[in-house]
Formats: structure tokens, C-alpha cells, sequence
């Protein structure tokens, strides 16, 4: 089925400010967002309250505001403009929790505004952690024992009950934030009133910790026709316990194993098909045991990501122009290949080289800070290299780092 063509106008939700932990790669998503629509004729305006972007450039979008996040001023814009349509799942959390904000005390109804890449029940059971835990016992996903909590009375039961070492999850939160990894009854108090507190629900799942299991992470495509295509598996270099931002993360997986790789592309599929009404980009998060290959899902999120900027990168997937067209009705099969230019879009890349992303910090520029990954440092960049092989790529990466040394001996 062709686009819908009573979508003839959408409203994109940006990012916000570009701050250390959440970076600029929602920036890129939502560039190649507003020009997709516009290649289609629909005119496009956009908001965010960071003019430091490119998305924010005037040729980007018929409209651009410069506003803050908030429903105020999302009224402000659907009282000015007849606006069809609402685009949230290209700027990250943020863009999302506005969008569930909106949604809640009735904006979109009133103002007769559709939502489309994502509804409110996908946003549901996919952010809140325990609808998340829930939905994956249902489909006979594993996941960690756990428990939510949502006053420190609850946490502090929850983890006597789990046990150490634990990870705080908080809800609705991006890039790990409020969240972080609990050895010992004396960090717990600490840690578990810093996720309460990131939480915009008060909320956090309280998770037995998997130290050390490896971690993977699937970039998925899906269309209204229930149409799915994984474009990229991405492995991080660093195990469980370090933050996929913060993470050295290879493409395309190295280590996994024919069985336990079809075996996670399943469970992907099945995770991305139970969150309802759903067409655009999908990030699937997973651990593995490196003794028995058990594989336990951590998270799904219900739009691009971080690591959708990177995997367009290394596979040259244009994970986001795609998944716009795919919000307002195309299919996968009825797009054109990015690559090819011959054949559908509905195709997975398969790259005969290696890419390895590094993280950057800069601890010279934040004196006194905190160094322990999780809490207050975050990396401050990140750079991205290809090579014909792992070692290739890495001594590319590290001498692209700027830190004075020639790579990394090995």
C-alpha cells in the first residue's frame, strides 16, 4: 500500500539539549526524518529547544521552533499550524515522554493530531520496566529475576529479596540515566534514590546483575505489514556492567555462534511484534552467558536510538529515512534499496568489513569529578572506524581518539 495521503502535514519532537550521556545522534536521525517526509511533499515543522543542530537549520523544515519541551508549547504550535500527524520516535527519550505527556492530558485528541511510528501502548510496554519484565515472561523471553519498586521502602525489600549485585533501572529515562550497578548494601541506599529521582514515574526495577555475560545489541526495521528486517547486530567489546554508550561496540557481532545468533534474531522478532501497533525503527537489547549462551533480553526501545546513528553508519542503511516512510504508510517491499538503488528496500545488509566504535572522555575538562562510569562521567564523544578486520579497525579507531599514541598495543 502506497503513503497515506491524509498525512499531509507532521510535527517532529527533537531531543533537546545535547548533553554528555544523550548525545547528538538523535540530531542526525531527525535531519534525515524531516528530509524523508518532505521528498514525499508533506510539509514538516519541528521543534527543539537546541539550535545547535543541523535539524534546526532552516532548510530542514517548513517550520522550525525553537521552544521549550513541554506541552505548552506543543499547544502553541498545533493552535498556529493544522497539523495531521506527530513523528516522536526521532528524538530519543525525551522526544517520547513528551509525546506520552501530550498524549495524557489530551492534546493530540483535542487538536485531532494522529500519532504514527509508535503508539502509547508500544511506549508503555517498552519504557515502564515492569510492563516490560511482564510482557517478556508472557512471550517466554528470559529476563533477570527482578522486582519494581516505586518508594525506597519497596527497593530496599527488593533487593533483600534479590540479592548482590544488583542494577537499578529507572523508567522512562535515557542513556542509562539515574541508573547503575550496586555491589553492596552501603551503595544501595544511594544509588537506588538517585533512580527514583531520574524517573519522571518515580520507578525502578530493581535487577539481579549479570556481571560480566556479553552484551549485543539488534537494529530492526518494521512495517504495517507486519514486515521485519534487521539491519545491523552490534556487540560490545566491554561486558555487562558498562553502558552501551559508554562501551568500545563492534560491528557486525564477532563472537556469537550460528545457534545462539538465529536464536536472538527470533527473540528480536517475537519482542518487536508483541509491542502493538508499530512501523518504524527498533532497538533490541540482549545478554548472553558466555559459559551456556542463555540469552536474557534487557530492553527494547520503541524508536531509533544511539546506535541506530551508528549501525546507518557502518551498513550505510539510512535507518531513519526509512523508518519515516514507514510511519506514514509505506512498506518495506514497496521502497527502494538505499544501497542498490535497484532492489526493495526490505533487505538485511551483509558488510564483509569491520567497524569499531570507541568512546571519548576529556577528564581534564571536568576537575572533580566523579570518574566512576554510571554516575556523573559520561563519555564526551565517540569515534567510529572501518577496517577489513577487528585489529584493523581498532588501531584506526584509537589513533583517531587524538590522544597522543600511535594505537593500542595488543
Amino acid at each position: 500500500m502506497p503513503k497515506d495521503t491524509s498525512i499531509k502535514s507532521v510535527l517532529i519532537i527533537g531531543s533537546g539539549p545535547i548533553i554528555i550521556g544523550q548525545a547528538c545522534e538523535f540530531d542526525y536521525s531527525g535531519s534525515q526524518a524531516a528530509r524523508s517526509l518532505m521528498e514525499e511533499g508533506i510539509s514538516v515543522t519541528l521543534i527543539n529547544s537546541n539550535p545547535a543542530t543541523i535539524m534546526t537549520d532552516p532548510v530542514m523544515a517548513d517550520n522550525i521552533y525553537l521552544l521549550p519541551l513541554t506541552p505548552e508549547s506543543i499547544v502553541t504550535i498545533l493552535k498556529k499550524h493544522q497539523i495531521d500527524a506527530v513523528l516522536p520516535t526521532m528524538g530519543g527519550q525525551t522526544a517520547l515522554n513528551l509525546a506520552k505527556e501530550a498524549d495524557e492530558l489530551g492534546i493530540w485528541t483535542e487538536y485531532n493530531v494522529r500519532m504514527i511510528g509508535v503508539d502509547m501502548e508500544a511506549v508503555e510496554k517498552t519504557e515502564n520496566r515492569e510492563a516490560f519484565r511482564q510482557l517478556m515472561v508472557d512471550i517466554g523471553i528470559g529476563v533477570a529475576p527482578s522486582k519494581i519498586a516505586n518508594s525506597f521502602l519497596e527497593g530496599k525489600e527488593a533487593a533483600q529479596k534479590l540479592g548482590f549485585p544488583l542494577v537499578i533501572r529507572p523508567s522512562y529515562t535515557l542513556g542509562g540515566y539515574g541508573g547503575g550497578f550496586v555491589h553492596n548494601k552501603e551503595e544501595f541506599d544511594e544509588s537506588l534514590k538517585r533512580g527514583l529521582e531520574a524517573s519522571p514515574t518515580h520507578e525502578v526495577l530493581v535487577e539481579q546483575a549479570v556481571l560480566g555475560w556479553k552484551e549485543y545489541e539488534l537494529e530492526l526495521l518494521r512495517d504495517a505489514n507486519d514486515n521485519i528486517a534487521i539491519i545491523c547486530t552490534i556487540e560490545n567489546f566491554d561486558p555487562m556492567g558498562i553502558h552501551t554508550g559508554d562501551s568500545i561496540t563492534v560491528a557486525p557481532a564477532m563472537t556469537l555462534s550460528d545457534t545462539c545468533f538465529q536464536e536472538m534474531r527470533d527473540q528480536s522478532i517475537k519482542m518487536m511484534r508483541s509491542i502493538g501497533n508499530f512501523a518504524g525503527g527498533c532497538n533490541v537489547q540482549f545478554s548472553v552467558n558466555p559459559e551456556d549462551e542463555t540469552i536474557i533480553a534487557i530492553e527494547i526501545n520503541p524508536r531509533v536510538s544511539r546506535s541506530s546513528a551508528l549501525a546507518s553508519k557502518a551498513t550505510g542503511y539510512p535507518i531513519a529515512k526509512i523508518a519515516a516512510k514507514l510511519a506514514i504508510g509505506y512498506h518495506l517491499d514497496e521502497l527502494k534499496n538505499p544501497v542498490t538503488k535497484t532492489t526493495s528496500a526490505f533487505f538485511e545488509p551483509s558488510i564483509d568489513y569491520t567497524i569499531v566504535k570507541i568512546p571519548r572522555w576529556n577528564f581534564a575538562k571536568f576537575p572533580g569529578a566523579e570518574t566512576q562510569l554510571g554516575l556523573q562521567m559520561k563519555s564526551v564523544g565517540e569515534v567510529m572506524a572501518i577496517g577489513r578486520s577487528f585489529q584493523e579497525a581498532l588501531q584506526k579507531a584509537c589513533q583517531s581518539l587524538e590522544l597522543k599514541t600511535n594505537g593500542l598495543r595488543l
